[in-house]
């Protein structure tokens, strides 16, 4: 078939946090900002709890409770890091509301943290939201978003 003919598929992925986005690029952290697991989206968040940026199964939930991972059916993967250095906390400061492999639709809550320890104990609250497929982002949205806000498309 030619590539003219080819229907190229966009999946949306919605903010799991009201805040601030911004670009990946500009993140405190140089792993994630210079892509090292992958393009994607930072935000500075105003709220505490953690939604699912798209329908999905949660494939990877960190020990340490501060990241996990959802894939969706045609195979989108994000990972969906909270705080620069948060692992550090060992779980602490942070609640989770989903189990691992349980499917989730967008807009649930997945987890949430404390940040007032986060102030405490000098933790960089910035939200990542990386995609670790092999995908394409077309489209970023920047600034002021709710948690329902539409940040990213990804084509596949």
């Amino acid at each position: 078939m030619l590539k003219i003919f080819k229907r190229t598929k966009e999946d949306d992925v919605y903010s799991p946090v009201a805040g601030t986005c911004i670009k990946i690029e500009d993140v405190k952290d140089q792993m994630f900002a210079n892509k090292l697991l992958g393009d994607g989206i930072a935000i500075l968040p105003s709220k505490e709890t953690i939604y699912a940026p798209i329908d999905g199964q949660l494939i990877m939930l960190a020990n340490t409770k501060h990241a996990f991972g959802i894939k969706n059916k045609r195979g989108l993967e994000i990972l969906v890091h909270v705080g620069l250095d948060s692992v550090k906390l060992k779980g602490k400061g942070f609640t989770v509301y989903k189990e691992l492999h349980e499917h989730v639709r967008k807009g649930e809550a997945i987890l949430s943290f404390d940040q007032a320890l986060f102030e405490q104990e000098q933790i960089d609250m910035t939200v990542l939201i990386i995609i670790t497929s092999k995908s394409v982002i077309t489209h970023k949205t920047y600034g002021q978003v709710s948690s329902a806000h539409n940040i990213m498309k990804i084509a596949s």
